[in-house]
């Protein structure tokens, strides 16, 4: 520990060892697992085949909320992402805000698709009787997971691009071997629930879909962050929306819609009809692939680094800022988060539906929060910076289309998911507001001075070097 304490915290960077391969498996890896694995099910319950337009319109607002963005994830690339953005044109406590809320938003998922990891592991053992088993396996993983990070970004993103390649082969495999065994019966009739059934579906596919921009919090560690980064940001998008969409028409077609349950995967199910219990086997294998890389990539990498970046800017405590000497990785933020999450798969073998509905609920809201400010943020990008926005390699076409139409998927799913839970959506703007208001009411002396003896002062230098 002398060695660590001897470092001054800004003599260390984070290593930019990332490639075009390792960006696209974090934006492919992100996608919430359980949200395609195990709620497709209770999306297809509620919307029947209609589920299938559902979570293709769910996916392609992500892909215009993807658009968006990836101009400011070019122009400043950055571990802190819309953090760093939105404090750069709308001041400290709106970045620390946009920040804050998609780490929060990254650990509670840690916590429910933990549960479903823990959940889809004791498919592999129904020997294993006892309640506690799912808990047990989550930590484990969730302590391999987090020792991963520490090792580093590249040996992390490796880990994920080989797990996301086996996830992508098992699902184009399905999707094209299964089309011979689709029952075209099972797609009628599309709507038995309605048009409400259907718009009540879209929320799911969100849920589904959520984590598509995650891989701009790899900004500083990306080697030609300007040339990988848009290809990564579109291409994981166009990847799983195209994956997942196919998969989703083969599942429908072979298990009908009052068939599927939320008992196991319906993947697993319809692979077992199709290929027996080897390829019951093999998709749950896929399913716990989907989980872990969104823990992997997504809990434990991305939040990690907002709470460096924010720490950095003296905007959390300043540990949370160290990176470790030799794998330059923040690994006092991978620990604190690895901890909360913990705690939360704790609380969910207990009390699972304050899980899987109420802090999910609050994921969703937090993340709506961040990407909402981000958006404000690229369209005063746009607005003020016009000679800097014609220098950038990328720019988005049709601007502003896409910012118009991620506001209006933002609408939607703040909706459809909240329209039945009023109450949640207040208690998540009450906590939103003490949470800001904190902010502004310690956001004094203290942080500034901390800020000074951090080196805070070069956050502008930050800011134009950022694009290098």
């Amino acid at each position: 520990m002398g060695e660590l304490k001897k470092q001054p915290v800004l003599d260390l960077q984070p290593e930019r060892t990332l490639t075009f391969w390792h960006i696209w498996a974090l934006g492919v890896g992100a996608v919430i697992g359980d949200g395609i694995f195990l709620l497709m099910g209770q999306g297809i319950a509620m919307a029947g085949p209609s589920s299938i337009l559902a979570y293709l319109i769910a996916g392609i607002s992500q892909f215009f909320l993807v658009i968006a963005l990836t101009e400011m994830a070019v122009g400043m690339p950055n571990a802190g992402a819309m953090s760093f953005w939105v404090e750069r044109f709308m001041g400290k406590s709106w970045g620390f805000l946009a920040g804050i809320t998609f780490a929060i938003g990254w650990i509670i998922a840690g916590g429910s698709v933990g549960l479903a990891l823990g959940k889809i592991t004791m498919w592999f053992f129904p020997q294993l009787e006892a309640s506690w088993w799912p808990a047990a396996f989550t930590v484990f993983f969730l302590t391999l997971f987090a020792f991963i990070n520490v090792l580093g970004a590249a040996t992390t993103a490796r880990f994920q691009l080989y797990l996301v390649l086996i996830l992508t082969g098992v699902m184009v495999l399905f999707a094209l071997i299964g089309l011979k065994d689709i029952d075209f019966a099972n797609y009628t009739p599309m709507f038995p629930h309605g048009v409400e059934g259907f718009w009540g579906a879209v929320p799911l596919g969100t849920y589904a879909y959520l984590g598509a921009v995650t891989l701009a919090t790899a900004g500083a560690e990306c080697i030609n962050p300007q040339r990988d980064l848009p290809r990564g940001l579109i291409w994981s998008s166009v990847t799983f929306l195209v994956l997942y969409t196919l998969a989703h028409f083969v599942l429908q077609g072979i298990i009908p819609s009052n068939e599927v349950t939320m008992d196991s995967s319906p993947f697993t199910v319809a692979a077992g009809k199709v290929f027996g219990i080897a390829g019951a086997f093999i998709m749950n294998i896929a399913a716990w692939i989907a989980a872990a890389t969104c823990i992997l990539m997504g809990t434990l990498y991305a939040a990690s680094r907002i709470f460096y970046q924010q720490a950095r800017e003296g905007l959390l405590p300043g540990f949370l800022g160290y990176l470790h000497p030799k794998k330059h990785t923040p690994v006092y933020a991978i620990i604190t988060i690895w901890a909360i999450t913990v705690v939360l798969v704790l609380i969910g073998q207990f009390n699972p539906d304050f899980i899987y509905v109420e802090l999910t609920n609050q994921m969703v809201l937090a993340w709506l929060v961040s990407w909402t400010l981000a958006l404000i943020s690229g369209i005063l990008y746009r607005k003020n910076h016009k000679e800097e926005i014609e220098k950038l390699p990328w720019k988005q076409p049709l601007y502003p289309l896409f910012p118009i139409l991620g506001f209006i998927g933002i609408a939607i799913v703040l909706y459809g998911t909240f329209v039945g839970s009023m109450m949640t959506l207040v208690r998540g703007f009450i906590w939103l507001a003490a949470l800001y208001i904190l902010f502004r009411i310690f956001n004094n002396k203290v942080f500034q001075t901390s800020q000074v003896s951090s080196g805070g002062g070069q956050h502008e230098q930050s800011i134009r070097e950022s694009g290098k």
